[in-house]
């Protein structure tokens, strides 16, 4: 699903083609209307660096030969207080610090990004400020100075409890060091840790996935994200697939893995908020939720991508915003210009559109009618969807539903969500050419009318 996600958000990002500005990719576009959620954004800040690569992970992180904590956190710092000015938002409701490793940053780095937030925008003391941590002993070690540098929330990549899956998957952690590491984050911040599990590993069976589970679910806290491996190209899991060295299990196993899962974590009391997230005692994740909201976010750092309206230079569009991947490079042209960004793309109604549904339907709640109209007052879910033969040959079989509440995927949808995005987003891009041909006709009589006058 994530996979999922990056690709169509980089068909918007990544392949419109405009004018250059200052380095920068910049698309006009011609409604000059703020979309929802202009006054305030989360932050995502991106730490590149990891202590070695994971034989499945083909994210934006590098191994250091040297670290300049300094000049990173210095650099860190400027990139928030220009994006931040730049969007002239005036509260920030959540901090996340994703990489990476960004448990590998010193609690003094956290500490500084923090206290610029707070220099240019609102953030409550109260605010979700989560940190990812690798669970090793020098992670476990960290967390109480970071909670002191003001981290309220911790989310661990176990991945697996399983020591074999752990390794070939190029780990650097055994599961006694997750299980203590989550031990301590508990004691830390009590109702605010967070578990990443990794399913449709190498040789994993739905057997050993379900005791997994149950080993995991008494010493967990109250929010599990699952994940599905997914084989990237490039990496080295990829490669030793395709050889015929390792096997993973096939789509039916894992959808079978998959649904096993949910009602393993229902029966212990969370609620499956999300394709991949599930929750007990509401501790929903409050940054994740921005997104699959489609509110504004900024992203700091190498790689990080944003969405935002620039409204310090007079934007009134949305921009997808992408900062430069190498670190020593990104550094570079903040010390340079007081930020890195790369590509910066305004997103036009029908690309906001599509975003709101694509991340929207990974939510349980689906998108309501009310949330819809936020960003598209002039065409409703009814009048877009509700109508085509596609979309109700989704709601006869029981994997979509639209009605009063707004649109969703059933139960069984959720699971198979990939399959379903493209018949709706063909549906969406097909109602608004119909009506961009209409009003085309329209001006075209218009000015016929005025000629003939």
């Amino acid at each position: 699903m994530k996979a999922v996600c990056r690709s169509l958000l980089k068909q918007h990002t990544f392949t419109c083609v405009g004018t250059a500005v200052g380095g920068v990719l910049f698309r006009s576009v011609s409604t000059l209307k703020l979309p929802p959620y202009a006054d305030e954004a989360s932050i995502y800040v991106h730490w590149p660096y990891c202590l070695k690569r994971c034989s499945y992970c083909n994210f934006n992180k590098h191994i250091p030969r040297s670290q300049n904590h300094a000049v990173m956190t210095e650099c860190l710092q400027k990139e928030t207080q220009t994006l931040v000015q730049l969007s002239q938002v005036s509260r920030i409701s959540s901090v996340f610090f994703g990489g990476g490793t960004p448990s590998l940053a010193q609690p003094s780095t956290i500490a500084a990004v923090l206290e610029t937030v707070s220099k240019h925008a609102q953030l409550s003391h109260d605010a979700e400020v989560t940190l990812e941590v690798n669970p090793t002993p020098a992670g476990k070690a960290s967390l109480k100075d970071f909670m002191l540098a003001g981290v309220n929330r911790f989310s661990i990549g176990i991945q697996s409890l399983n020591d074999d899956h752990l390794r070939t998957l190029g780990r650097d952690h055994s599961s006694q060091h997750a299980l203590q590491t989550v031990a301590e984050a508990r004691t830390l911040c009590p109702r605010r840790v967070s578990v990443d599990v990794m399913f449709a590993l190498p040789y994993q069976s739905v057997k050993s996935w379900e005791k997994e589970l149950e080993k995991l679910l008494p010493v967990c806290d109250n929010h599990v994200s699952l994940y599905q491996l997914t084989l990237e190209r490039g990496t080295r899991l990829f490669k030793q697939v395709g050889s015929g060295e390792l096997s993973v299990p096939g789509d039916y196993i894992t959808a079978v893995m998959y649904k096993s899962a949910c009602r393993i974590l229902e029966q212990a009391g969370f609620h499956q908020y999300e394709v991949s997230n599930f929750a007990k005692n509401n501790a929903f994740s409050e940054h994740n939720i921005g997104y699959w909201r489609s509110q504004q976010y900024i992203g700091v750092g190498p790689g990080a991508h944003g969405r935002f309206v620039p409204c310090a230079v007079g934007g009134a569009q949305r921009e997808a915003r992408t900062q430069t991947l190498e670190p020593d490079v990104w550094i570079r042209e903040v010390q340079r210009q007081g930020h890195g960004t790369r590509r910066r793309i305004q997103l036009d109604h029908h690309g906001l559109l599509e975003e709101v549904l694509v991340m929207g339907l990974r939510m349980n709640e689906g998108i309501s009618h009310q949330h819809w109209e936020l960003f598209s007052p002039e065409a409703d879910l009814q009048k877009i969807f509700g109508v085509s033969d596609n979309v109700q040959e989704l709601q006869a079989g029981g994997l979509l539903i639209l009605d009063d509440r707004g649109l969703r995927c059933s139960w069984e949808g959720l699971a198979l969500l990939d399959s379903i995005l493209p018949t709706l987003l063909v549906e969406l891009e097909m109602f608004l050419k119909s009506r961009s041909i209409v009003k085309t006709q329209y001006t075209s009589r218009e000015t016929d009318m005025q000629r003939d006058k």
